[in-house]
Parts: C-alpha cells; structure tokens; sequence
C-alpha cells in the first residue's frame, strides 16, 4: 500500500504546509535526499501547541505535539514533492523537547512522530535513525521542533 493511500485509510488530514518564518527554505533536495528545516506543532487553523514539558504539558501531551509536527513535515514533503509516495525511506530525524531541567522522556514524546512515519511509511522504511533531545526555549514556546532527511525517488 502506498503511503498516500495509508494517508486516506488512517482517515489523516494535514495541515497547510508551513511558510518559512526566517530566511531559510523548508525543504532543500541535494541528490536523492530530502532535507527538512526545523518543523513545529503546526494544526490545520494555524495555531501552534505551546508549552514545557515537565510544567504545563505532560508526555502523552508531548507525544501528541510530535505527531501534529509529523503532521506538518509530511505537509511540506507532500506540497513539496507534489506526493509521499516519492518518500523511498525516512533516514534520520532530530527532535528537540521543550522541558523543564528534570524532564528525562524526551524519546517517549519524539515517539509521537516515529509512530506517524511508521504507520505512512511502513516499519521498515517509516522508522529511521533518530536524536531526542531537552532544550529549555524554542521558537514562539512550541513544546516540540523536529527536523528530518528523507531519501525520496
């Protein structure tokens, strides 16, 4: 099954694809790599989820804030690629925590977008190499910023 078809099948809508708020593209394609720039917990009316772990959020928070981010970063490679069926593998991901000093779950709240990618892109090529970190700020107070590479077709 492809993954726009599993896409349909799960019932999922992404949001808008996101407009860069710098002077940065979201996505640059070098060979048969993609390449995406830091994305948030983008949702379909423009808002963002906000907050620190470990304080006003929790994990399954978390968890949920990743997968919205998934959410986005599939927007951009579907707008971008024009379908995620020119997705061969997600490679790598890097997902940033916004969390208090205490806060240690930080791959339990990244898993919120590896379970995404696994269920569009399959086990084998949805689930890729992967760094969680904690930070103390991110841009605007999103709770969650995650970037990825992906080899397309």
């Amino acid at each position: 099954m492809s993954a726009e078809d599993r896409l349909r099948n799960l019932g999922i809508e992404l949001p808008p694809a996101p407009k860069p708020v710098g002077f940065y593209k979201p996505m640059v394609v070098v060979g048969n790599l993609a390449y995406l720039s830091g994305h948030g917990p983008l949702h379909s009316d423009g808002t963002l989820t906000t907050g620190r772990l470990g304080d006003d959020l929790d994990t399954e928070a978390g968890f949920q804030a990743a997968r919205q981010t998934g959410l986005a970063m599939l927007a951009t490679l579907q707008n971008s690629l024009g379908s995620l069926d020119r997705v061969k593998r997600v490679v790598k991901l890097l997902g940033l925590v916004r969390c208090t000093d205490d806060f240690g779950d930080q791959p339990k709240v990244i898993n919120g977008c590896s379970q995404l990618f696994a269920d569009i892109f399959g086990s084998e090529a949805g689930i890729s190499a992967r760094s969680a970190l904690g930070t103390n700020a991110l841009p605007t107070g999103i709770a969650v910023e995650i970037e990825g590479i992906f080899e397309i077709a």
